[in-house]
């Protein structure tokens, strides 16, 4: 990913993210296949995670979103993941994704951050295909 694309990506990740979580919001973190990049950490926390192991873990949303195509429950749209101090929900599309970490919050916000999420990974990826076409 080009540096103008890394920070128009970022920039609308943690938009959409602050408008959907808001103070609940812990971090962001964007993958691929093969990079991960924390893009935003909220001051009070540490900056000891494991993002590479994390995001190994989450590129198996890749192959979630084949294996649950075509059942009865519709199409996959995110995994969220429920921890002691908070959550996690990871929003994958077409070979990228988000995790977000938040504290507790009620369902319909997650439903809103999954979909907000899924919206920018999709026009960013319908852009870098018009733009190499």
């Amino acid at each position: 990913m080009g540096n103008h694309d890394a920070f128009e990506i970022r920039d609308e990740l943690l938009s959409v993210c602050r408008t959907a979580v808001g103070d609940e919001l812990r971090s962001i973190t964007y993958f691929t296949h093969d990079d991960v990049d924390q893009l935003y950490l909220r001051s009070d926390l540490d900056r000891d995670a494991d993002l590479e192991g994390f995001a190994e873990h989450e590129r198996l949303g890749f192959r979630s979103q084949d294996v649950y195509q075509n059942t009865e429950l519709g199409e996959y749209e995110a995994t969220i993941r429920m921890f002691e101090q908070g959550y996690l929900t990871r929003v994958v599309y077409d070979g990228h994704g988000v995790w977000v970490t938040t504290d507790d919050m009620s369902i319909d916000r997650f439903d809103e951050l999954t979909v907000s999420i899924r919206s920018v990974l999709s026009s960013y990826e319908e852009a870098k295909t018009e733009s190499t076409s």
